[in-house]
């Protein structure tokens, strides 16, 4: 059996996604609610599922870990400085949202070092994207005017737009298919533990020294440098070589990266499409949950910087359990159910999130955030099944980018509605009904999410190898593909795929035959 046969066996993925490729719209819309039946994929123990990483798969996770990590701590040192930085500046809390809403629209530099990453490698972009952190997160901190403060925040979304699918890329494609759904929900909430190590950090660094809210730009300029070393010191993908060695076999690896593009879009330019529209509106529903939050407890519900602090603390922890958790589920129940669950609860829990005034709200906060990034949890791992196999880090990055693109007005939105509905201001200090405006906004988001992924397609257990990538055959030649995977197909790569035939073996047993 050839290496094309195998890929495209009825079990497959490949198979059904090569199949779904071909139907009617009339038809695919009418598979859409019973393709939601979960498959109940035999998981094994996480422990187990941990234990299947060799050495370099954990580090590349752990690299691309800390790099999200510290990407969501430099993001969210805006939102947790909002009221300092008013009042440094002089303008509205809505005027100094608009630095957040500048790096999210100026994260332009996703596709760019997309397209870098998956024709010259993912470790040289990844290292060039941390040194721009460096120095855009300290020129934040030296800003003396608002004008220098915007600058450096748009220059800054321009920087942090190329690390998010350079670092699933690193962490996931080479990571064993039974494992997938657990490291991709772990991976994710990088994002919820920069946000809690950049709570924590404020409360130490913000208002406790004579230059105010500054030293805590200038702290999140330093660890990217040991990012860096880190990753300097591990080399690229077991997944990335392999192509790498079939553009070299079919004789010219420009030509070859070209023609791979251009049989991508051909074949693939709705689902680019759907993927954007999708993290649109998964952007809307992570900024739309958390950027204004900590004013909101503050200005309208008078929490104090600790018990601000603490609930912010609470609601991080949350997300961290409820992305690690819902990633390992979505290997068994399917990444678009979970997605669809996590997005009925959250939906639920908004009213208790966002008019609870005491400090009951925390487990509110808790449980709306373990839903919010539950479902963010699957996404990195969705969206590298989706995802064509040459254009990964591309895709992955574009996609996520111009969804935050499109989002990128999300704080700005809120807080401009949420001061047509005043308070009664505290001294010197306007308030507004900002939880209002969360809790309408928020409810809007969830809806558009569910329609979404009810709509879309789901590749759970796709293959990764450059074998069962059938762009890459129409592009580079089968026989290029074919001599490259004979060449690569022992050691690590045979244990890896006999895992995956036991793990899609269970799952095919555990299936109710139809």
């Amino acid at each position: 059996m050839s290496y094309q046969d195998e890929k495209l066996r009825d079990d497959s993925p490949q198979f059904h996604t090569a199949r779904q490729e071909h139907m009617s719209v009339s038809r695919y819309l009418a598979t859409r609610v019973p393709t939601l039946k979960p498959p109940m994929t035999k998981a094994p123990n996480p422990i187990k599922l941990i234990r299947l990483l060799n050495a370099q798969q954990w580090l590349f996770f752990l690299v691309a870990f800390l790099a999200w990590s510290w990407d969501a701590f430099d993001f969210f040192t805006v939102s947790l400085t909002v009221e300092q930085l008013a009042e440094e500046f002089e303008k509205a809390p809505s005027q100094i949202t608009w630095g957040i809403t500048l790096v999210l629209s100026k994260r332009i530099d996703g596709a760019a070092t997309g397209i870098a990453a998956d024709r010259y490698g993912r470790k040289w972009p990844f290292v060039v994207n941390n040194v721009l952190f460096i120095v855009l997160e300290l020129g934040t901190g030296f800003c003396q005017t608002y004008k220098q403060f915007l600058a450096c925040r748009a220059l800054f979304g321009i920087a942090m737009g190329g690390l998010y699918g350079n670092a699933a890329a690193t962490a996931l494609e080479d990571c064993p298919e039974a494992a997938r759904g657990l490291i991709s929900g772990i991976l994710q909430q990088g994002y919820a533990f920069g946000y809690l190590l950049a709570t924590v950090f404020a409360r130490g660094l913000v208002d406790t020294t004579s230059h105010g809210w500054r030293p805590l730009f200038w702290f999140g300029a330093c660890p990217p440098v040991l990012i860096i070393i880190f990753r300097l010191c591990l080399p690229e993908t077991q997944s990335y070589r392999e192509r790498e060695a079939v553009r070299k076999a079919s004789g010219n690896l420009t030509s070859t990266f070209l023609a791979e593009g251009r049989v991508a879009l051909k074949k693939h330019w709705i689902l680019l499409t759907y993927l954007v529209l999708l993290m649109a509106g998964f952007n809307f529903m992570s900024h739309g949950s958390q950027d204004l939050y900590p004013t909101m407890l503050t200005n309208q519900y008078n929490f104090s910087a600790d018990a601000k602090t603490v609930t912010q603390v609470v609601a991080n922890l949350g997300a961290l359990m409820g992305g690690t958790t819902v990633g390992y589920c979505s290997q068994i129940f399917g990444r678009r159910l979970s997605i669809i669950v996590m997005s009925v609860i959250g939906g639920l829990l908004l009213y208790p999130y966002s008019f609870i005034s005491n400090k009951r709200i925390m487990a509110a906060a808790f449980f709306e955030q373990f839903c919010v990034q539950g479902a963010w949890g699957v996404i990195p791992i969705h969206l590298m099944e989706l995802s064509p196999g040459s254009f990964r880090t591309f895709v992955v990055g574009t996609s996520y980018q111009l969804g935050n693109l499109v989002s990128s007005a999300s704080s700005t939105i809120e807080s401009t509605i949420g001061e047509r509905f005043p308070l009664p201001p505290k001294g010197k200090t306007h308030r507004y009904k900002y939880g209002l405006v969360i809790c309408i906004f928020m409810a809007c988001v969830y809806v558009y999410v569910i329609i979404l992924t009810l709509l879309g397609p789901e590749n759970l257990g796709r293959r990764f190898g450059v074998e069962h990538d059938g762009d890459m055959a129409e592009a580079a030649g089968r026989n290029a593909v074919d001599a490259v995977a004979r060449d690569q197909h022992g050691g690590a790569r045979d244990r890896d795929s006999s895992e995956a035939d036991e793990h899609r073996k269970g799952a095919t047993e555990a299936r109710p035959a139809v």
